[in-house]
């Protein structure tokens, strides 16, 4: 490969905090919220113009879509997002639990309210690049933007990319998923001009259940109390479009779910674009899964209108600002959680809060029914190899089940705001970021609103 020598440079310090959390989706926005309500000077680095990152930037608007009556969970700063979503007008019912469906749109004046009256200092449109480094301690980060190359130091760092960008970076050991068998990327979009009525009694004609996800391409586990639930599952439309030439056959991945009809003849959260092997870290197969994900979106779009009632005359509103990463990297922690944790109700002494037995991905597909959870231990928060760097989100460190639990947004708040409130801790004690006092941990979370155990 060919290489040119850049020169060396001198890079501004712009900004000194505390805490300095990268990337603000589920995950990173806890952290941050986390930290600031601990009392430490933050500050919120995002790439895009908007926080939320899966949520407003992807349009993944089911925040809490397995809440069922004897779900239980760590309420805390999820619930918070939900909440005050409610209260903004942003959020409607959602259509197979007892959740509410967060309007991607909405959440973005939602989120910057939060960060506002928490005091975090946002810094937006800004991508991070490196890390500054003493030894194997992390003291800040270098970041690109149009205001071109700068510096952000702080205490401790908070790597909330969803893809271990900075502990990867800085020298952690992290563990990245073959491409073959990483969960598919999806493209997200949604319509309008639905029917609301029209399509509502076509589904109440024909109901589906979370057995009729295996079908298709896919086979997918449940413990068998699913099968016979409801879901707003579409997969008949693109069936019958592929055999009337409509779609591909080869594109038998088309299918999945919607979730919100409005009244005004919007179709929000259409999760039916299934992408395999876009890699995440890849910045040329994100570019080629974009394009292919909005091409495949208005073949789904065709077989709606062909084949659903009430969508006859839908069209597209808009896609998600970027394409939704499921699996990419995670760290090797000092702790990674297992298949049994998440199976087998895991428990532990350094717990940072709950989370409900729900697993969606790798053909496993377990709905919280039953009341029992697993907790989160903050040992899977620490990366081994680099001092006072902490992991919040989907890069938190597991095997492959246990990430189809942990990926899920509602979880990545859990384990973000536990972060967040870590590191707090880490500053006012004057201690590594590893070595808080889990007792103060647990009881500052548990001040915060989080159900620990």
């Amino acid at each position: 490969m060919q290489t040119i020598n850049e020169p060396p440079r001198e890079t501004s310090v712009i900004h000194e905090t505390d805490v300095i959390v990268i990337g603000s989706g589920p995950g990173g926005l806890a952290a941050a919220l986390g930290a600031a309500r601990a009392g430490v000077r933050v500050a919120l680095v995002e790439r895009f113009g908007c926080f939320g990152g899966n949520i407003t930037t992807v349009g993944v608007e089911g925040f809490a879509w397995y809440r069922h009556e004897q779900t239980v969970e760590a309420g805390g700063i999820g619930m918070e997002f939900e909440e005050r979503a409610k209260a903004a007008g942003a959020a409607v019912p959602e259509s197979q639990s007892l959740s509410y469906e967060l309007d991607s749109e909405g959440f973005k004046l939602v989120a910057d309210a939060l960060v506002e009256e928490a005091g975090i200092h946002p810094m937006m449109h800004r991508q991070f690049v490196a890390p500054v480094m003493e030894g194997d301690t992390i003291k800040g980060v270098i970041v690109e933007s149009k205001a071109g190359r700068e510096a952000i130091l702080g205490t401790v760092v908070i790597d909330a990319t969803g893809d271990a960008d900075v502990a990867e970076r800085a020298g952690a050991p992290c563990v990245k998923t073959p491409v073959e068998e990483m969960q598919a990327a999806s493209v997200m979009f949604h319509l309008a001009g639905a029917d609301k009525q029209k399509f509502m009694e076509g589904v109440k004609a024909d109901p589906q259940t979370y057995a009729d996800w295996s079908s298709g391409e896919w086979q997918v586990e449940t413990d068998g109390k699913e099968d016979e639930m409801f879901s707003p599952y579409l997969g008949k439309p693109f069936e019958k479009a592929i055999k009337n030439g409509i779609i591909p056959p080869h594109l038998n991945t088309i299918a999945g779910t919607w979730g919100a009809v409005h009244d005004t003849g919007e179709m929000t959260y259409m999760n039916l674009v299934h992408l395999a092997e876009c890699d995440g870290t890849d910045p040329d197969s994100l570019t080629k899964f974009e394009i292919e994900g909005r091409k495949q979106a208005m073949l789904a779009i065709e077989a709606l209108r062909e084949y659903t009632p009430g969508c006859e005359g839908a069209r597209l509103r808009n896609f998600g600002m970027t394409i939704g990463i499921r699996d990419t990297r995670k760290i090797d922690a000092v702790y990674n959680m297992t298949e049994t944790d998440v199976r087998e109700q895991g428990r532990f002494d350094d717990t940072i809060g709950i989370y409900p037995e729900f697993i969606d991905g790798y053909g496993i597909l377990i709905i919280p029914t039953t009341g029992r959870y697993m907790q989160i231990p903050y040992r899977a928060l620490i990366p081994k190899g680099v001092t006072n760097l902490l992991v919040a989100g989907r890069a938190i460190g597991g095997d492959k089940v246990a990430h189809a639990a942990t990926r899920n947004m509602a979880c990545c708040a859990v384990a973000g705001q536990g972060a967040g409130v870590a590191a707090a801790l880490a500053v006012k004690q004057k201690v590594n970021a590893a070595d808080v006092d889990i007792g103060l941990l647990q009881a500052e979370l548990s001040q915060q609103g989080v159900r620990i155990r």
